[in-house]
């Protein structure tokens, strides 16, 4: 069996009404992304607590799945009519082959070698090296497999920056890797952090798979911080006992470049006096920009680059 990939530009005020309208007009799924992911022009994704964020990216893709019989300018046409949208003139489509997914997906995940101590291995692999530190992990709903630069960049930080013991907090962890091999390198207390509901199941259960501990929830079940650390503190009185839970040795986000940007007081106030920071999901061009944003409450330097990505990492001034 074969299907269709129909693919259209929409602007943020449209995009939902194409998805529920061509969802209605026989579309099997339908997602939505940011046309600027990965560039300079990303916008922060939206749910981030405490941030005033648009509820939709200024330029998206709709992306739906269809079925290979059909009439792909008729269903255009009746989603643009319930919407009341003008049709699209540079829409794509694209026909989706019918093969052996599983093993498809299989054959393009080997085991990921990213020192000499510390591998990333799917289920369906032995590990390479049974002295090494082994993350047993498959490709799932939430990024982070081991694939992507930026992924690898903060695991070999991580390596190097764990001594034993640290609290240490993976800020957007996705499918939780890097929580994971902060447990396995000798992390004390280890919390992620998600907006995504599916990440915090995708981490607990690849968590269970590893046999570690660490705890994970969506960003606004986090524990409070002292309010005279808080970014956006209560009104006289209505403030949070302070709790030493809430702050951390280790702080490591693999994002984008925005997100980052608006995320700076919040995870500034994450981190102890002193404590350590990473960042990743950065493009080379856009370093300098973040360099100097967390300059104003970290000692922040470039760590390493790999593929056009960076890390960067600093320590908390107090």
């Amino acid at each position: 069996m074969a299907w269709l990939s129909l693919k259209l530009p929409a602007d943020a005020d449209q995009a939902e009404a194409w998805s529920d309208a061509l969802m209605a007009a026989g579309a099997l799924s339908v997602s939505i992304e940011d046309r600027d992911a990965g560039t300079e022009a990303e916008q922060p994704q939206f749910g981030e607590p405490g941030l005033d964020e648009p509820k939709s990216w200024q330029r998206n893709w709709v992306e739906a799945l269809l079925p290979a019989e059909a009439d792909v300018p008729g269903l255009l046409a009746e989603a643009a009519r319930a919407a009341k949208l003008a049709l699209p003139a540079d829409y794509q489509v694209e026909q989706i082959e019918e093969q052996d997914w599983v093993r498809l997906t299989q054959s393009q995940f080997e085991p990921i070698r990213i020192s000499h101590r510390l591998w990333i291995v799917p289920s369906w692999h032995q590990a390479p090296d049974p002295q090494a530190i082994s993350i047993e992990l498959d490709p799932g709903l939430a990024f982070g497999t081991g694939s992507h630069p930026t992924t690898r960049l903060c695991l070999r930080w991580l390596e190097q920056a764990i001594r034993g013991g640290e609290s240490v907090l993976d800020y957007g962890c996705g499918s939780g890797i890097l929580a994971i091999a902060a447990a396995k390198l000798g992390a004390g207390r280890v919390v992620g952090v998600d907006i995504d509901p599916q990440a915090v199941t995708a981490s607990r259960d690849n968590a269970e798979r590893n046999k570690i501990e660490a705890m994970f929830c969506l960003a606004d079940e986090l524990p409070k911080l002292p309010d005279s650390l808080s970014p956006n503190p209560p009104p006289e009185g209505e403030g949070a006992i302070a709790e030493p839970k809430a702050i951390y040795d280790i702080l490591v986000a693999n994002i984008l470049t925005n997100p980052l940007r608006a995320l700076l007081p919040l995870l500034a106030a994450r981190v102890r006096c002193g404590g350590r920071i990473a960042l990743s999901g950065i493009l080379e061009a856009q370093a300098d920009e973040i360099l100097a944003a967390y300059a104003s409450a970290f000692d922040m330097r470039l760590w390493a680059t790999e593929e056009g990505w960076v890390c960067l990492e600093g320590v908390k001034r107090c």
